[in-house]
């Protein structure tokens, strides 16, 4: 596992070096709050309280807008000189950030730093949250709007869930392939909660919330249903390309053509828009049969 843990920085470093580039356009704030968390981040924005967010991380990919904000790096491998470039009065972090020596340096620096409470990954924790972060920029009636609509969505999944008579298998492949090795989600990740929640069961299990599998075990796994994250999947040059992913071509996803492009950032953290992500996968799973 610890060689993919490397790559994975590496990948998204990759894939979003064009940020590196853009402008702080916020140079006048007096407030300047750099972000290092995508699940924040996006409640921030449905908030409508990005005014003094200067910087975030780059993990943090929604809402699309947010991608013209300056970033500090991946939030595991951060560097003290990038965030310190931003000259921020705030620093809110989710207790994910590293490496340890860079947390040090910030705290030594005594710039102020911030995380939420640590509520459960459940639906009532994440309107915990979002309730907790709307007191914080005083925006207490989003909040609660954001909160009811999401609860609203979740009533919805479940009530379609009375009306699926099976749960299919579902395979979610974060990244596509590297080297012929996927990072695959499990039932123990937010994917799999997701999955659960919108009827599904997860093609693999393990304890920790993704593994790297071999061709050969998704092979074995024969998903009804394939989920492919953005990453890999618009690695692919065409749909069509998906044939030359080793293992998937057998499956029975693939044969019946259920093989389908997610966002990776809806499926790694609840927030806002959970409930309307799940509808979505329930239309994916089950053909739109009997989904509102």
């Amino acid at each position: 596992m610890k060689k993919i843990l490397i790559i994975i920085p590496i990948l998204l470093l990759f894939y979003n070096c064009g940020r590196f580039k853009n402008e702080d356009k916020k140079e006048e704030n007096e407030e300047r709050i750099v972000c290092i968390s995508k699940q924040y981040s996006e409640i921030i924005y449905a908030l409508n309280a990005e005014e003094n967010i200067v910087a975030v991380d780059v993990s943090s990919t929604f809402p699309p807008k947010i991608k013209e904000l300056p970033t500090i790096g991946y939030h595991r491998a951060l560097s003290a000189e990038a965030i310190l470039a931003m000259k921020p009065t705030l620093i809110l972090e989710d207790n994910n950030i590293g490496p340890e020596h860079v947390i040090t340096q910030l705290k030594e620096l005594q710039i102020p730093m911030k995380q939420f409470g640590h509520y459960e990954n459940t639906i009532a924790g994440t309107d915990s949250l979002i309730t907790e972060m709307g007191r914080y920029f005083n925006a207490e009636t989003k909040a609660a709007q954001l909160v009811e609509t999401l609860n609203s969505d979740m009533e919805k999944v479940l009530n379609n869930i009375n009306s699926f008579p099976e749960k299919p298998k579902v395979l979610v492949i974060h990244f596509g392939q590297a080297s012929n090795i996927y990072l695959v989600m499990t039932q123990s990740s937010t994917a799999g909660k997701m999955i659960e929640w919108a009827g599904g069961t997860m093609a693999v299990e393990g304890e920790r919330g993704m593994m790297q599998l071999s061709p050969e075990v998704i092979a074995k796994s024969d998903p009804d249903v394939i989920l492919l994250t953005d990453f890999g999947y618009d690695r692919l040059e065409s749909k069509e390309q998906i044939v030359s992913l080793p293992g998937v071509a057998t499956t029975r996803a693939f044969k019946n053509g259920r093989v389908y492009r997610v966002e990776e950032h809806d499926m790694v953290y609840l927030g806002p828009r959970t409930g309307k992500n799940i509808l979505k996968l329930q239309q994916l799973i089950y053909k739109n049969e009997g989904v509102q």
